[in-house]
């Protein structure tokens, strides 16, 4: 049995009947940047994320580079204090907006930016704390505010895993002015290329994002400040319109096969599957494994995609080689690093390839010796 690590194509097949009209209006009308499109999905998704504003960009590495921008560290080389699990994406951006990338461990469960870990790694040149909601997990959003507060930081959260999640019941922007998202094909909530969006509930800082976004230019066609040119099109508007409605049914979805897989790997002396904090949308199904090399390429011998989100820290990447850390400063996520394993996960999945890819690893288990132990 051939199972991928992820099939976008039931997604596509069962919006189309609303996705393919919004397209032929967006061919008919030819107005493929800022048009109606975009505002209307700005629109639904502020209201179905909770939020006053949303801004539609690029991409997620973009809406993270607005962030800061916005927040007036655009060029400043202040620190922005991150986790090193994480996309390069999360450090580029801060990179992109002329500032500089550090770095504190992650929970050695949930494998979150550490609170108390971060708390220690504040310096004098940190100006802010950029938590991110990993694999669909929402962080310990009440202790990262609360941290910012009490040292003078801004909070901007990277929730480009994490559409749909809320910390505690409450909606991500109760806590800070700046959420951002990024709508990568294979996300939650994903378009047909490169996309991203910043939710916020404050009306001053969707203004200034919006000019931003666009070259910094008034109405006038003058660039008042020195802006981006990074702007979500109409053609992945119409779809990421299309795709909306079904964002709860679809991370419903993923719950359920998520928690089937918990049930059918539990006890298997191969893997451990990570701890999902409560209101995860899992993005991804993320399980430990001390002979991880082995464990995918068994599973890829038999048809079973699988992948690993992430193989290096970000301080251990030579494009972050200036963050001043070392091999062995950050253990948690280095020890994550050797360990970690995305399996197939996607909405729609048939229940028995979670059966499946189960059994297999259970079976590559019973050839090894020995236990996984954290």
């Amino acid at each position: 049995m051939r199972i991928p690590f992820v099939d976008l194509q039931p997604l596509l097949r069962e919006t189309e009947a609303d996705w393919r009209p919004r397209l032929d209006g967006v061919l008919k009308r030819a107005q493929f940047v800022l048009g109606p499109e975009l505002a209307g999905f700005e629109t639904e998704l502020a209201r179905e994320f909770g939020a006053r504003h949303a801004v539609g960009v690029g991409s997620g590495t973009s809406a993270i580079d607005l962030c800061l921008r916005a927040a007036g560290l655009a060029g400043s080389r202040r620190e922005v204090l991150t986790t090193p699990l994480t996309a390069p994406f999360t450090g580029l951006a801060i990179l992109s907006a002329g500032c500089r990338p550090a770095f504190a461990d992650v929970d050695p469960e949930t494998l979150l930016l550490d609170p108390g870990d971060a708390a220690q790694r504040i310096t004098k040149y940190t100006r802010t704390i950029l938590p991110v909601h990993l694999y669909g997990q929402p962080c310990d959003l009440q202790g990262f505010s609360a941290l910012a507060r009490a040292n003078k930081l801004e909070l901007i959260q990277d929730a480009c895993q994490a559409h749909g999640a809320q910390w505690n019941h409450r909606p991500f922007t109760a806590f800070s002015d700046y959420v951002s998202y990024s709508f990568y094909p294979t996300k939650n909530l994903g378009c047909l290329g490169d996309g991203g969006a910043i939710v916020t509930d404050r009306a001053s800082v969707a203004r200034r994002i919006r000019s931003l976004r666009d070259g910094g230019r008034d109405a006038r066609h003058v660039s008042s400040v020195a802006g981006v040119n990074s702007r979500l099109d109409e053609i992945q508007a119409c779809f990421l319109r299309s795709f909306l409605p079904k964002l709860a049914e679809w991370n419903a979805g993923r719950r359920r096969l998520a928690s089937l897989y918990r049930q059918a790997l539990e006890g298997c002396p191969a893997v451990s599957v990570v701890r999902q904090q409560p209101g995860s949308v899992y993005h991804l199904l993320v399980v430990r494994a001390r002979e991880r090399h082995r464990l995918r390429a068994y599973l890829a011998q038999r048809g079973i995609g699988a992948a690993v989100h992430y193989p290096v820290p970000l301080y251990l990447q030579p494009a972050f080689q200036d963050c001043g850390l070392r091999r062995g400063d950050l253990p948690n996520a280095e020890k994550a690093c050797r360990e970690i394993l995305s399996l197939p996960l996607w909405p729609g999945m048939p229940e028995d390839f979670v059966l499946e890819v189960a059994d297999r690893i259970r079976a590559f288990s019973s050839q090894r010796s020995g236990r996984f132990d954290r």
